[in-house]
């Protein structure tokens, strides 16, 4: 009998320690395994929360990047237009610059041609008189006439 009643005297102490394991010991590990699990759920979800960020921090950079390097075409477009629009205006006033000092020498072109002709007629009407008086002083004579034209025609 020993044997029955030490059976029966290890299932009570087995029975009582099933009951103090699970008001006592059982409680707390649960609650410890669940605040686990809570923990390790909301780590998970901090995490797939950051990817998210992540992922729309990179297309929100991503569109940024787009729109500067947009913004800065648009800006070299328009500084291009601007240097061909001064290389334009350089020219125009350029060839405006150039006509005025092709007109001004022109002018003053034709005042010394206008110099040259005056100063020529005078020299042509003194050599003229020259030419005249000369031939009045000597004899009329043709071939003396011939030779005295030929001499003004080489002073000319």
């Amino acid at each position: 009998m020993e044997f029955n009643s030490s059976l029966i005297g290890q299932m009570i102490t087995f029975g009582l320690l099933i009951l103090f394991t699970m008001k006592f010991v059982w409680p707390p590990l649960i609650k410890m395994m669940d605040e686990r699990a809570k923990r390790i759920a909301d780590g998970l979800a901090s995490a797939d929360r950051a990817k998210q960020d992540l992922e729309n921090a990179e297309k929100k950079s991503a569109d940024k990047l787009r729109e500067a390097k947009q913004s800065a075409a648009e800006i070299i477009a328009q500084a291009e237009k601007r240097a061909a629009q001064l290389v334009d205006e350089a020219k125009g006033n350029a060839k405006v610059e150039g006509e005025r000092l092709i007109a001004g020498a022109q002018g003053e072109i034709e005042q010394q041609i206008q110099q040259a002709k005056e100063t020529l007629r005078q020299q042509v009407a003194v050599l003229a008189i020259a030419g005249a008086e000369q031939i009045l002083r000597r004899e009329i004579d043709a071939a003396k006439h011939a030779d005295m034209l030929s001499s003004i025609k080489a002073e000319l």
